[in-house]
């Protein structure tokens, strides 16, 4: 097999990403829609899917339907998603929806609550499944599809692309072969975009975190509102630092089902207001960081 993994990146010398304004960091603050697309009975994978709720260890106990984990997952969507809105909303904040199309399709009120709020919406596939256990022609039908299906719900075509936790061997290929994309989040190898080749077509990569990422509470790393603010708090400190000399680029997700319980929330909004309260931070959204790239770094070639 050629190896053709890239160890180097930008190296010792990343590019100034020249932020408006002169920021020091652009901060990216991503919701990710997967309630109601996940894997369950009634979509036919035969079992509930529990990753990233309260009941992960208790799932395999459970034969057939585990109406407890569907709870937790219909409590993202039902609450947990209007919370994140008002939290935003509330500090005239901008965020990115990872939006799964089946999830957005299920609940027309959101749908139409993320369309009037003007958040990008970056395209979480279809369903939230492992695409690296689909085959070429299924992960393309289901790119085309979720396309599709964003496009009549929240009112246009997603611009951008993220797998669940990993893509496949095919994916950034189909993502590119469609054609209509200007980049995918599909890398967690870097603090800045950078590009790719892509057969004989340039392609962006704007990466993504599981660092700065409330799925640790669901692996059991964050207990507490504190856990969460103190981890964020560090990680913001780091960057906004380095940020007088090396600006670069923060991503944090967010999921409705964790992230929305109150007493997670509360350290959300408490690392919201701490962010605020610096000069020189661009709080963005994910497609405004990739347009700002595409026209302040374009592709130079190979």
């Amino acid at each position: 097999m050629t190896y053709d993994r890239d160890l180097i990146g930008y190296g010792a010398n990343p590019p100034d990403p020249k932020w408006p304004g002169g920021a020091r960091i652009a901060i990216n603050f991503v919701m990710n829609y997967e309630e109601g697309s996940e894997p369950s009975m009634q979509d036919g994978e035969g079992y509930t899917e529990t990753a990233l709720t309260e009941s992960s260890s208790l799932s395999m106990a459970v034969k057939g339907r585990d109406l407890a984990g569907e709870g937790m997952f219909a409590y993202g969507s039902r609450v947990g998603f209007w919370r994140l809105m008002r939290l935003f909303q509330e500090r005239g904040l901008p965020m990115t929806v990872f939006g799964c199309a089946l999830a957005i399709e299920r609940n027309p009120e959101a749908a139409a609550a993320i369309r009037a709020s003007g958040f990008d919406v970056c395209c979480h596939g279809w369903r939230w499944i492992k695409h690296y256990e689909l085959s070429e022609e299924e992960e393309r039908e289901h790119i085309a599809k979720a396309i599709a299906s964003l496009e009549a719900t929240v009112g246009e075509r997603p611009l951008g692309w993220y797998c669940r936790y990993g893509p496949s061997v095919n994916t950034r290929r189909l993502v590119v072969e469609d054609g209509g994309f200007l980049y995918d989040s599909d890398a967690y190898d870097d603090e800045l975009p950078y590009w790719k080749v892509v057969g004989s077509k340039p392609h962006l990569v704007v990466p993504y975190s599981l660092a700065n990422n409330d799925g640790k509470f669901g692996s059991g790393y964050f207990a507490t509102a504190s856990d969460y603010f103190d981890w964020h708090k560090d990680a913001f400190d780091m960057l906004y630092a380095e940020g007088k000399t090396q600006p670069k680029m923060m991503s944090v997700g967010l999921h409705m089902r964790l992230i929305g319980h109150p007493a997670r929330a509360a350290g959300l909004a408490r690392f919201l207001d701490y962010v605020q309260g610096h000069e020189d931070v661009w709080v963005t959204g994910r497609l405004d960081i990739a347009k700002h790239w595409v026209k302040t770094h374009p592709f130079q070639g190979a």
